[in-house]
């Protein structure tokens, strides 16, 4: 097999020469705030209640370096607060959703500073945001790339997409969770066969194996993704909130231990006005309307 380092540093490079020569296409969603060098926010849906935050490094595919990080941390933070916002759509472009950690900008890093700055800790603002949020991936998702969309909670995928972990072939491994949710994701076999060599998979393989959720046109794939969170978010945020740190319970813990807290928290909906009106609703067959109470 040839050099996956170099394959790898080679289609990148490829891609940043075409997409150089090409005029750049407008984005669906200009951004709403002026301030961000790195990523494109904004507010959208026929509620306005879905908020979509789009990585923006076109010259780099969308390398994750410290500064992009922050400022989509600075983004999830403020749209966690907004009670207006039902669910968060993360994206890139159509050559790539990340191609990974900007490596230039991580190759001087040191063992000693790493530990001691505790290197990748302020990378994972995606995992701890209480908010659904829906990752549209489209061309590359390696590495950190790969990592950031699996921290999200959901995953759809445009026809070309290409998922992987190809750290091996840079003589490091993965950072941010590559190792471990790939393998909670797709089980070991697989996780490891990826880890191991570098190979990435596409799109239709990713669904097969349970890592996306859903294979979609390109071109369609953002809409997708916000009709989706406007989906979610015809529902109680409050209940929402409850169902989605149950099911990473399950990700996360034994199942019995997973059990008992799915029960207990389902025992706590009885709590809510959002689940009376609910149920109401069903008995007196018409559309609940929900307070997030």
């Amino acid at each position: 097999m040839a050099n996956i380092a170099k394959l790898f540093t080679v289609r990148a490079q490829s891609l940043v020469q075409a997409a150089a020569r090409q005029p750049q296409v407008a984005t669906r969603f200009a951004s709403s705030n002026s301030s961000w060098e790195y990523i494109k926010t904004e507010v959208t849906g026929e509620k306005q209640n879905v908020a979509v935050i789009t990585l923006n490094r076109p010259k780099a595919l969308n390398a994750l370096c410290n500064g992009l990080m922050m400022e989509l941390s600075t983004a999830l933070k403020s749209y966690g607060k907004d009670k207006n916002i039902a669910a968060i759509v993360l994206t890139g472009s159509e050559k790539a959703f990340a191609a990974g950690a900007d490596i230039k900008e991580m190759a001087p890093n040191t063992y000693s500073q790493c530990i001691q700055g505790n290197f990748l800790n302020d990378w994972t603002e995606v995992a701890r945001t209480q908010k659904p949020i829906i990752a549209a991936v489209n061309g590359y998702a390696l590495g950190g790339g790969c990592e950031l969309a699996m921290m999200c909670d959901i995953i759809y995928a445009g026809e070309k997409a290409k998922f992987g972990q190809p750290e091996i072939a840079l003589g490091t491994i993965p950072g941010a969770g590559g190792t471990q949710r790939l393998t909670r994701a797709i089980g070991k076999s697989k996780a490891m066969e990826m880890c191991l060599t570098g190979n990435m998979i596409n799109a239709q393989e990713a669904e097969k194996v349970g890592l996306v959720s859903k294979v979609i046109p390109a071109d369609q794939l953002v809409a997708e993704a916000v009709k989706l969170g406007e989906k979610i978010g015809t529902h109680s945020s409050l209940i929402v909130q409850l169902c989605k740190e149950s099911v990473n319970t399950a990700y996360e813990t034994t199942l019995q231990e997973g059990l008992k807290f799915e029960r207990r928290t389902f025992h706590a909906t009885f709590s809510t006005a959002d689940r009376k009106e609910g149920m109401q609703a069903f008995v007196e067959k018409r559309p609940a309307k929900f307070t997030n109470e």
